[in-house]
């Protein structure tokens, strides 16, 4: 016969030995990769210490603009599985691993510091003025959406602009030039995607409020604002001020275009 003070009752399983009760409410320790270890090897001579997976997740973290829990389900499962181990191996890296677990995504990111030493291995994306004017209202878009799929089409997108046109006169086929060559570039960033049945459909990508934050929303609003009250008729090959650029670099990479785990958006 137990004795109270050999057993302690649960009330969803059998009695527990006081000498571990509590042991489920202990903090869980973070996985390194000598408590994970090493798979069977991928080719001659790996000396890798993270098994395949963790490895395979690193580098479509480094490759890749960013890996989507909905594009990319195996990739998202593999970086929520590795994060601690991923997270210290980019960090030798100088990057930084970002994950929204709301929006299942994740991407690498350059650090912020600078050594003679160091080498920036992420390419830095160069965001003209018209693609920033877009991506800034497209970021609003997503936060006002709470949620819910942002549709946009092309002539949308156009009337974003309408009040750079009101403003500025310009020719309107060179003006309507530079709001489809910024419709490409957050094509190919990834921030829109045409719709498969309509190609002047788009899905704003919700990753756009990942790397536009709030200070950088701020700080193009104010950059807007400068360029609609100045007149400037905008210089496609002149690049915008840092944030945006370091908004948009958190997303260039080479991509494999041909492969995809799941649909697109």
């Amino acid at each position: 016969m137990s004795t109270e003070s050999e057993t302690a009752g649960t009330p969803s399983g059998p009695p527990v030995p006081d000498e571990f009760a509590g042991y489920d409410d202990l903090p869980a320790v973070p996985l390194t990769a000598a408590d994970i270890g090493p798979g069977a090897p991928r080719f001659d001579g790996d000396v890798s210490e993270m098994p395949d997976r963790a490895c395979w997740a690193l580098q479509n973290l480094v490759t890749r603009r960013y890996i989507s829990g909905d594009r990319h389900p195996q990739l998202w499962a593999w970086v929520a599985q590795y994060q601690d181990v991923l997270r210290v191996r980019l960090s030798e890296l100088d990057l930084r691993l970002r994950i929204i677990d709301e929006m299942q995504v994740a991407f690498a990111e350059q650090s912020g510091y600078d050594s003679r030493w160091g080498r920036r291995l992420l390419k830095r994306e160069t965001v003209n003025t018209y693609d920033a004017i877009l991506a800034l209202h497209l970021a609003k878009y997503v936060r006002a959406s709470r949620d819910e799929p942002v549709l946009i089409t092309r002539e949308d997108i156009h009337e974003l602009f309408a009040g750079v046109t009101n403003t500025i006169d310009r020719d309107m086929a060179a003006f309507d030039k530079r709001i489809e060559r910024a419709i490409d570039k957050l094509d190919e960033l990834e921030l829109l995607r045409k719709h498969r049945d309509d190609p002047d459909t788009y899905t704003v990508s919700p990753v756009i409020s990942a790397v536009m934050t709030a200070s950088v929303i701020t700080d193009l609003q104010r950059q807007f604002d400068q360029f609609i009250g100045s007149g400037d008729a905008g210089d496609d090959e002149a690049d915008t001020a840092a944030p945006a650029s370091d908004a948009a670099a958190n997303l260039d990479r080479t991509d494999d275009d041909d492969f995809d785990e799941g649909d697109d958006w």
